[in-house]
């Protein structure tokens, strides 16, 4: 039997019932459902509190993109996730791509985990991120209502700390803004 290339994984990918979320990690399909309603609240709750401040600049910097499940490429058509929210400063994203494919690598990821998706997020995603150079990573947690934040030095991942929901946190690299944890995993 032939195994599959990673165009065809792609092509396999492509071919997924819109009921499930497909992405190709390390040279393997991963196809799960879409998220939960929490899950899914979650990241609009955090993609409003990040958004508005460093997308639109209302009350923060600006300078950002912010979006909620963008299918990355970080390496074209051959390794592909789709994150949660990511974000990218606009120097090095300065237009958003016409079609679903995202070729720059994002600055911050946030995955929320689900439980088809926790032992990926953190055994397999979070080491390609590194790989990638991806300079910042959220993992939230709503069922524990936690958030752990990690900023890469060198290759190796840094925790910034673990956050519960009775915190109100400012995290790098979104420091400027305060959140608030319990508002977040509402």
């Amino acid at each position: 039997m032939r195994s599959a290339t990673r165009y065809d994984l792609y092509r396999e990918l492509e071919q997924l019932p819109e009921s499930l979320i497909g992405e190709v990690l390390n040279g393997q399909l991963y196809a799960h459902p879409r998220p939960s309603g929490r899950h899914v609240s979650v990241a609009t709750n955090l993609s409003i509190d990040i958004g508005s401040p460093y997308q639109r600049g209302r009350g923060g910097p600006g300078g950002w993109r912010i979006l909620v499940e963008p299918e990355v490429h970080l390496t074209l058509d051959t390794e592909v996730v789709v994150t949660d929210v990511a974000g990218w400063r606009k120097e090095r994203l300065p237009t958003i791509p016409d079609g679903h494919k995202f070729t720059v690598i994002p600055d911050w990821i946030c995955e929320i985990f689900s439980p088809s998706t926790e032992t990926i997020d953190k055994e397999i995603k979070m080491p390609l991120y590194a790989d990638y150079g991806v300079q910042y990573l959220w993992l939230i947690h709503p069922v524990k209502k936690q958030l752990d934040a990690f900023k890469l030095v060198g290759n190796e991942w840094l925790s910034q700390g673990r956050f519960n929901t009775d915190a109100i946190v400012r995290i790098e690299p979104f420091d400027d803004i305060e959140i608030n944890l319990n508002e977040l995993m509402e």
